[in-house]
């Protein structure tokens, strides 16, 4: 089967039936007002993309529930006298607003919407109804050109006198309706079609079509939506709003989704149909107001929204419209929210006893949390108000003002951040928005097609700024006598609806400084909504951490990156590179040991770097006391640490030239084209460079050492864990392991102190996986570095590829995400099991972890806690991120949801 009647469905099926198709299902369920229907399958649309074709049956389906639908209601689809219309609507399994297509009032023609004009008493709405049908048709199903519809139509309303659309008259809209007529036939080659079944499966195709448009794949890539899922389509009973006094329709939410407060919060816009709400072409009213415009129906939307609220759990996004005074309900779904709007509603919803905190937790991201770690505008800064709009989307953004998608993403490419500036955004503007630090229009609120992306993208936005009029084309806004012009820079604060001229000061959020001073800190002097978002971060980490198999530890390497990770919450350092320690006054030192052609230039190398390692490592210990810290021995290639080739080549040179000869710098330039590799990063570097330079590995663990007996004489309690990079063959680790031992237990003799110092390896090439379980024979622990093994599986570099051919790659599907942000479970991430399944088949209880930045990302957490490590290790701003993941996925693998409502 793969057409659906509302009643045969529910939200128990929405891989088949969309989100949207299951919540309509739901909803006849539950015995509201919906106007009756049915859905066409995913299924269908699957095989329709994969095979381009519909699939066998699927019309004769449709037919067949359009005579239910007739019978039900008592009307023929485009009948000339008393026409039933209908609307086609997208809905995939994940909610994508805004990114496929919408045709209403499928089955008017040039005789039914006669009969309409007759049977409703109101020729007007007849006719505006049929110039949206030729409007969007043209658009969505022909692929003509919007602009072609959209000129026409200002053009009217000039000529009119008049400012909206709903002021021009039956005679203007007839007009109109002829004009749209003749663009279809001119662009199309062909007339609109006057049949009305041969305009449902038109518009059926169009929206299979519209999944694989470049907007809808540029959503379904940034919101990590799989490709192969497909849309399914709504066929709806058209309820109209746009039918005079008592109609309208609009948007309304169950809390504020832009804050979390509860309360009544949505839009209402009268005699409209709903796209003029979403899309924001129109200013709504708050919908509140529709108390005094229609008690009843008003009443009657406030007794649904708390019974979805209810049944659903969770805050429900809803889309009604009013007809003549009788309320439908056209589709809900849980609300998008903002980062902040999360927290809080999960915490009101423990309290209020519907959800647990094992649930709470769930409903919240690491992303979400991320976003709210982002800085905030300064309250003290010296600010000139611009102007002041609907807060859609919170947060600070600073940028150039750019009035289009295309010049957005070209200058956020430069490195510009920029703020796109639209009248009203569309689904083609999401590029751009995606490019933008913040978006800011004219038209529209919280429910706009610009709100409901930008909150689901974590993008600072504010709408319905009406003391704006921008001028895209002109490339300017102007606000009363003031112009703003593209490349002028402006500051907008999405939690407040506040526009800036200039560049205003941002400061640290409150959730940073609760992670890094505490809750009494992060809530003094602050507001109720910051106390009340604050108090939720706090009581989800906690829970958190009590739920969490997997540790967090941090990567950093020097002391003031490891406290402030500390505060954040790290359990030790997973990854401490010794190379970055080398880098200033250390590098020149290290030059010359590279260089040292005796023992005893080697030696004086040597000595001279002694103490500047003892004291790096002594920072850093002393800032993780009582955790443990894993030191990467010094990994990178030697040219990183030598002059240029090509710079010294140029010096002798011209040194030549002038008869001058250097010898200092030929024996240098001998030496540096002696050691130069011509793919550095699989040549001298890790184990290798310690088994090939006598004496560097051994100098950084007497340095580790003797930093870790000083603490310990003062009381300290350093835990070292030495890890040997890049080891392919278990010979390499063994002969290591040898020499540190060695050099620990002499530096253990002569101090008199005990260190327990462990040492272990970085899984982070192929061959090394497939012998971990040698391996493990000498290892006490296992690191992946899952950046290099990511490059070694997958054989290229992430600095060469990433910029050459990785953007070609997502758009083939090749990626869905790249292998360097999220861990390739399919590739990647099997190597990572098999070496822990091999590994703890010699050693029981070998500890493992990954020092990569896949330790931060979501997605990754849950996968490294799925294969069993015992922990994760990224940046110090990402150890809260890890940790509520680390939870998030404990809880999912557990299915214990739903038992502590602490």
């Amino acid at each position: 089967m793969l057409v659906y009647n509302f009643h045969d469905g529910d939200r128990t099926m929405a891989n088949l039936l969309g989100g949207k198709g299951a919540n309509l299902a739901e909803m006849t369920k539950l015995g509201l007002p919906v106007p009756p229907g049915f859905t066409i399958t995913t299924e269908a649309c699957r095989h329709y993309l994969a095979q381009g074709t519909m699939p066998d049956g699927l019309e004769a389906e449709i037919t067949s529930h359009i005579e239910s639908l007739e019978q039900s209601i008592g009307r023929i689809l485009g009948h000339a006298s008393d026409p039933l219309l209908v609307s086609v609507r997208s809905g995939a399994r994940f909610s994508m607003p805004g990114m496929m297509e919408t045709v209403l009032n499928i089955g008017l023609n040039d005789q039914s919407v006669e009969g309409l004009a007759q049977i409703s008493k109101d020729p007007r709405f007849a006719w505006d109804a049929y110039r949206r049908l030729l409007q969007m048709f043209g658009k969505t199903v022909l692929n003509i050109e919007g602009e072609q519809f959209e000129h026409r139509l200002d053009a009217m309303k000039v000529t009119a006198g008049v400012m909206t659309d709903f002021e021009l008259s039956p005679v203007q809209l007839q007009d109109l309706v002829s004009q749209f007529k003749d663009v279809i036939a001119r662009e199309s080659g062909s007339p609109f079609p006057q049949d009305p079944h041969q305009q449902l499966m038109s518009a059926v195709r169009a929206v299979f079509d519209s999944w694989n448009t470049e907007r809808a794949i540029l959503y379904r890539r940034r919101e990590g939506i799989p490709a192969d899922l497909g849309t399914a389509v709504n066929v709806q009973a058209m309820a109209f709003g746009n039918v005079g006094e008592g109609s309208g329709t609009g948007v309304a939410f169950t809390r504020d989704p832009g804050s979390g407060e509860k309360g009544l919060y949505g839009d209402y816009l009268p005699d409209a149909q709903g796209e003029d709400v979403v899309s924001g072409i129109r200013n709504t009213l708050a919908l509140h107001d529709l108390e005094s415009l229609d008690k009843p129906a008003f009443d009657e939307l406030l007794s649904i929204m708390k019974i979805l609220e209810g049944h659903y759990r969770d805050i429900c996004d809803i889309e009604f419209t009013i007809e003549r005074h009788k309320l439908w309900m056209l589709q809900t779904r849980v609300g998008k929210r903002t980062a902040g709007a999360a927290f809080r509603i999960a915490i009101q919803l423990v309290d209020e006893g519907v959800i647990s905190m094992d649930e709470a937790v769930e409903r919240v991201s690491g992303s979400q949390l991320a976003q709210l770690m982002f800085p905030q505008f300064a309250a003290n800064s010296t600010m000139e108000l611009l102007a002041k709009g609907t807060n859609a989307s919170p947060g600070a953004a600073v940028g150039k003002v750019v009035f289009d998608s295309a010049t957005a993403i070209e200058w956020a490419a430069r490195g510009d951040d920029v703020i796109l500036v639209r009248r009203e955004t569309n689904p083609d503007d999401l590029g751009g928005m995606v490019a933008a630090a913040g978006i800011l229009t004219s038209r529209g609120g919280k429910t706009s097609h610009a709100a409901v992306v930008a909150r689901g993208m974590g993008k600072t936005a504010v709408c319905g700024v009406e003391s704006i009029e921008v001028r895209g084309k002109d490339k300017k806004l102007r606000v009363g006598s003031r112009e703003i012009l593209e490349g002028d820079v402006i500051s907008i604060d999405g939690s407040t609806g506040d526009v800036f001229l200039g560049e205003v000061p941002v400061v640290q959020s409150p959730v940073v400084r609760y992670f890094e001073e505490g809750l009494e800190a992060a809530i003094t002097d602050a507001d109720n909504a910051t106390v009340e978002l604050v108090r939720a971060v706090d009581r989800i980490m906690r829970h958190a951490d009590e739920k969490r198999r997997l540790r967090v530890r941090t990567n950093a390497d020097n002391g003031p990156d490891a406290a402030r990770a500390r505060r954040m919450g790290a359990q030790g350092i997973g990854l401490l590179r010794t190379e970055h320690m080398f880098l200033g006054e250390q590098k020149k030192y290290i030059e010359k040991l590279i260089l040292a052609n005796t023992e005893q230039s080697r030696e004086a190398a040597l000595e001279a770097l002694l103490p500047l390692q003892i004291a790096d490592f002594t920072e850093v210990l002393d800032a993780m006391d009582g955790l443990p810290v894993t030191i990467r021995l010094i990994d990178p290639p030697l040219h990183e640490f030598l002059p240029d080739r090509t710079e010294l080549a140029i010096e002798v040179a011209l040194a030549s030239e002038r008869g001058e000869i250097d010898e200092e710098k030929v024996t240098l330039f001998r030496e540096v084209n002696r050691l130069a590799e011509h793919n550095p990063m699989l040549g001298l570097r890790g184990v290798r460079l310690g088994l090939v330079l006598p004496g560097l590995f051994a100098l950084q663990v007497r340095a580790i050492c003797e930093a870790a007996c000083a603490l310990r004489a003062k009381g300290k309690d350093p835990r070292v864990e030495i890890m040997i990079p890049l080891v392919a063959a278990a010979a390499e680790l063994v002969i290591t392991r040898e020499e540190v031992e060695r050099v620990v237990a002499e530096v253990e003799s002569k101090e008199n102190c005990s260190l327990g110092v462990l040492v272990g390896t970085m899984i982070e090439l192929p061959r090394a996986v497939l012998t971990a379980d040698r391996i493990a024979e000498s290892a006490e622990f296992f690191s992946f570095g899952t950046n290099d093994l990511t490059q070694t599986t997958w054989g290229f570099s992430r600095d060469d590829v990433e910029a050459s051919f990785f953007s070609p790659y997502l758009e083939m599907g090749i990626f869905s995400v790249s292998p360097f942000e999220s861990i390739d479970r399919e590739g990647v991430g099997q190597l990572v099991r098999i070496a822990v399944e091999k590994g703890r088949a010699v050693r029981p209880g070998l500890h493992c972890g990954v020092c990569g930045e896949h330790g931060g990302d979501p997605a990754s957490v849950h996968f490294f806690d799925e294969v069993g490590l015992d922990y994760v290790s990224c940046s110090p701003f990402r150890v809260p991120v890890a940790r509520l993941e680390a939870a998030r996925s404990a809880i999912a693998r557990s299915g214990a949801v739903g038992s502590d409502t602490r």
